[in-house]
C-alpha cells in the first residue's frame, strides 16, 4: 500500500471513529448558546389560560407574552408554555437589568401571524427571547416575520434572540434589524425559507451587531413551498436609508462561526452581501466576516457565497468554503453599483477555498472555472493572504480582467483539505410531527455540530497550517474551542 493509500486510509478510519463517537464526546452546548438563568423573578403565560385574568403565577398564568412583558418587573424571566400564540407579540418596554422570555420546552410555544409576529419597537431593551418556532401562518401575510425596529434612534438595544426557530416567511425577511437599533445579538438560531426577494436577516442602518452559532440554509420544497429562484442572499449588510436615522452606513458587525448550506436562490445573490442599494456612501463598514462555514450542496447557481458593493474595512477571514458550488465567483465578487464608492480596505486571510470536483465556480452563466469577480476600477486596496485554495487537483483559475486571483496570495496553500463529501447533506430542517430535525437532531446546537462535524473538517499536512504573521486571527473557532496555531486555515 502507497503512503497516499495509508494516509487516506488512516484518515477515513478517524473520521468513521469521531462519527461513532459523536454522540457521547461532542454535544456539549456551543458557548454561547446555554440559558441564562440569573434572574430574580419568574412567572409564567400558557395559552390555555383566560385573557385578562392571570397573575403570572405557575397555577394562575398569563394569557399572552405581551401582556406579560408590560406587567412584570426588571429583572424576570417569563415562562412560556407549549401551545399555539397566535397574532404579534409587541415588545416596546425597557428594561435596565434585563427581561429573558422563554419557550419552556424548546421549539413547542409556537409564535405566528399572518403579519409581523414578534416586533422589538420603541424603547425596547436588554430582552432576550429563546426557544421558539416562529413563522407566518399564512400564504399572503403582511411583512416581515421578527422586526427590530430602531425607529431611527438607539432607544431600541441590548435585544437577544437565541435559539429560536425562524422559518417561512411569505412576504420579505425572516429577521429585519434596522432604523439605528444598536448592540443586538443574534445566536445559536436556526433560519430557512425567507420570502421572494427578501433576505433570513436583513442588516439595515444599524451598528454592533453580532450574528454567531446559527444555521442557514433552504427547503422550499419541505415546506410545500415551489423554488422559485427569487430569494435573495441570506445575510445582507446594509444602509437603505442614508441620513433618516442615527446611523450612516451599518457598522462593527461580525458574522462569525455560522453555516450557511442548500442554496436554492436568485443567481444574482449568495450566503453573504455587504451593500446592496447603490448609496453614494459607504453602506458598511468595519464589517468581519469569521469562522463560518459555507457548503456548496445544492445544483442550484448562486453570483458569489460573498459579495461586497460600496464598503470599506471589511475583513473576511478564517472561513471555509467548500463543495461544489456554481456560480459567477467560487470566491469573490466585489463591485459597485449605482453610485457606489470605490470597495477599499478589503482583506482576506487564512480561508480555505475547496471545489474538490475541478469546477470552481462554473454555474449558470460561467463556462470556465473564475475565482472572483473584481474589476480593477471598482476595488481600490486589497489583501490576500495565507488562504488555502483547492479545486480538485486541477490548475487555479486566474484572470487578467479580475482585480483578486489566487496568485496574489504570498503564502498560498495548495493541499487538498480533505473535507468530507457535501452531496450527502440532508437539510436539517425542523420536524414539528417527530419534535426533531430532520438529520435526527434535536437541538439547533446538536445539529449544528453534526454539520460542523461531518461537511467542516479538514486532514492538512502540519507544514499546510500557514506561513504569515497576520495581524488578525479569531481566538477561538467555529465550536468556540481555543485556537494553538494563529495561522491556522478555515474555520475549524
Amino acid at each position: 500500500m502507497t503512503f497516499n493509500k495509508l494516509l487516506t486510509a488512516l484518515y477515513i478510519s478517524c473520521f468513521l471513529f469521531t462519527m461513532l463517537t459523536f454522540h457521547s464526546t461532542a454535544l456539549a452546548e456551543i458557548k454561547g448558546c446555554q440559558n441564562d438563568n440569573a434572574h430574580k423573578n419568574t412567572f409564567y403565560v400558557s395559552s390555555l389560560a383566560t385573557k385578562y385574568k392571570g397573575k403570572g403565577t405557575r397555577s394562575n398564568p398569563w394569557n399572552s407574552i405581551e401582556e406579560a412583558a408590560y406587567q412584570v418587573p426588571d429583572n424576570s424571566l417569563i415562562i412560556v408554555s407549549p401551545g399555539v400564540y397566535t397574532g404579534q407579540v409587541k415588545l416596546n418596554k425597557n428594561f435596565s437589568q434585563g427581561l429573558t422570555i422563554r419557550s419552556e420546552i424548546d421549539y413547542q410555544a409556537k409564535l405566528t401571524n399572518d403579519r409581523r409576529v414578534v416586533a422589538f419597537v420603541s424603547e425596547a431593551s436588554n430582552i432576550t427571547l429563546e426557544g421558539f418556532e416562529i413563522y407566518h401562518n399564512s400564504k399572503k401575510p403582511k411583512p416581515l416575520i421578527v422586526h427590530i425596529d430602531g425607529g431611527g434612534s438607539d432607544k431600541v438595544n441590548n435585544i437577544t434572540l437565541r435559539n429560536n426557530i425562524i422559518h417561512d416567511s411569505y412576504n420579505n425577511d425572516l429577521l429585519k434589524i434596522n432604523n439605528g437599533a444598536v448592540k443586538i445579538k443574534v445566536l445559536c438560531n436556526m433560519f430557512y425559507n425567507q420570502g421572494n426577494s427578501d433576505e433570513h436577516i436583513d442588516i439595515n442602518s444599524v451598528s454592533n451587531v453580532e450574528v454567531r452559532n446559527n444555521i442557514f440554509f433552504n427547503d422550499f420544497t419541505a415546506s410545500n413551498r415551489k423554488i422559485s429562484n427569487k430569494s435573495s442572499s441570506f445575510i445582507t449588510i446594509k444602509d437603505s436609508n442614508g441620513k433618516d436615522d442615527n446611523e450612516l452606513g451599518a457598522h462593527n458587525i461580525h458574522v462569525n462561526s455560522n453555516i450557511f448550506l442548500n442554496w436554492q436562490g436568485s443567481h444574482g445573490n449568495g450566503f453573504v452581501l455587504i451593500g446592496e442599494d447603490g448609496k453614494n456612501y459607504y453602506e458598511a463598514f468595519n464589517v468581519k466576516i469569521y469562522n463560518n462555514l459555507m457548503i456548496g450542496n445544492s445544483d442550484i447557481s448562486m453570483r458569489s457565497p460573498f459579495g461586497v458593493k460600496g464598503a470599506k474595512n471589511v475583513w473576511f477571514y478564517n472561513n471555509t468554503i467548500t463543495g461544489d458550488l456554481p456560480s459567477n465567483a467560487f470566491a469573490i465578487r466585489v463591485n459597485k453599483e449605482g453610485k457606489n464608492k470605490t470597495n477599499t480596505q478589503l482583506y482576506f486571510y487564512n480561508n480555505i477555498w475547496s471545489d474538490p470536483t475541478g469546477t470552481m465556480g462554473m454555474g449558470d452563466d460561467e463556462s470556465y472555472a473564475d475565482f472572483s469577480d473584481t474589476m480593477l476600477h471598482e476595488i481600490d486596496d486589497f489583501i490576500l493572504e495565507n488562504n488555502l485554495i483547492w479545486n480538485g487537483g486541477k490548475e487555479l483559475p486566474t484572470s487578467f480582467f479580475d482585480a483578486i486571483n489566487p496568485s496574489d496570495d504570498k503564502y498560498l496553500l495548495t493541499f487538498n483539505p480533505n473535507i468530507p463529501n457535501t452531496q450527502t447533506l440532508i437539510p436539517p430542517i425542523w420536524i414539528e410531527e417527530k419534535k426533531e430535525f430532520k438529520d435526527n437532531s434535536f437541538t439547533i446546537s446538536e445539529a449544528f455540530q453534526r454539520l460542523v462535524y461531518f461537511y467542516g473538517t479538514t486532514n492538512l499536512p502540519i507544514k499546510a497550517q500557514g506561513f504569515s504573521n497576520n495581524p488578525y486571527y479569531p481566538q477561538y473557532n467555529i465550536l468556540g474551542r481555543k485556537r494553538e496555531n494563529k495561522n491556522s486555515v478555515g474555520a475549524l
